[in-house]
């Protein structure tokens, strides 16, 4: 089954990206940082993020490319890329997605959602199992903002997660602004999910920013925190205490001491 497990208390981080390098680097409040797998190469990390990891800082590999949900046979130098990279870093866990990103031999661009069918499970259970005999750390799956929903559900999400943990042992990170834009846009309760998942195998939180336009709710990584977003990681603090929360923010970057202050806010909910 691979390797499984809790991962270790995290604390407060945020997504590093090339644009906000020397700006985490210097910025007050930072325990962690995640990274874009499929952006780094393992034997040239960058130099920012090689000094971090020498002053202690966990780095922790997150792929969007896995496509584990997909029909097809799983790429598995893909997965392969995740476990350089993993190593490299020495990070203590690595993460993709609840979804597919390919069909057909073509690529969607998105992370799409998965139709809740015990079918669509057991392909998905199948390519975890395999991720997880390549790559050697414990590994977790992300809920996503989903741009649709299959009809003939069999289980609800939290459902289909819960399976998930339990055939395959993985950890699951839990994205607080991806509930919220689900509930916005397809009608999603993200208080029944929060109720619906094992929180003993929670590994950490994503928080991330959005914008409305033209009465739909876009995930943009781009924007503040909505108070809406950290009322739902409230909601989530009341049933456990987060190993980790981090902060996604992948465009339109703000000054470091805007930055500072949506990490201290962060903090002052975990920590209540």
């Amino acid at each position: 089954m691979g390797v499984t497990g809790v991962v270790e208390r995290l604390g407060v981080g945020i997504g590093w990206r090339p644009e906000l390098d020397l700006s985490i680097a210097r910025m007050r409040g930072v325990d962690w940082v995640e990274v874009v797998a499929e952006n780094l190469h393992a034997r040239h990390l960058p130099d920012s993020l090689v000094a971090l990891r020498e002053r202690g800082m966990p780095v922790l590999p997150h792929a969007v490319s896995l496509s584990l949900g997909g029909a097809e046979p799983l790429d598995t130098t893909r997965v392969e890329h995740l476990a350089e990279v993993a190593r490299a870093l020495d990070a203590p866990l690595a993460s993709d997605h609840v979804c597919f990103v390919r069909a057909g031999g073509l690529d969607s661009g998105h992370l799409m959602p998965l139709p809740r069918t015990r079918e669509a499970l057991d392909v998905l259970v199948a390519n975890v199992r395999t991720a997880q005999s390549i790559v050697d750390v414990p590994f977790a799956l992300e809920n996503i903002a989903a741009v649709l929903q299959w009809p003939d559900d069999e289980l609800t999400e939290e459902q289909f997660l819960t399976e998930l943990t339990e055939r395959t042992g993985c950890l699951l990170i839990v994205d607080v602004a991806n509930l919220y834009a689900n509930a916005r846009n397809i009608g999603t309760d993200p208080v029944a999910f929060l109720d619906g998942i094992p929180w003993e195998r929670l590994a950490y939180v994503h928080v991330a920013g959005g914008v409305e336009r033209d009465g739909v709710y876009h995930d943009t990584h781009a924007h503040p925190v909505r108070r809406e977003v950290l009322d739902l990681l409230a909601e989530l603090r009341r049933r456990t205490d987060p190993p980790g929360v981090l902060l996604e923010r992948d465009d339109d970057y703000p000054t470091d001491s805007e930055l500072t202050a949506e990490l201290a806010a962060l903090r002052t909910v975990v920590s209540a």
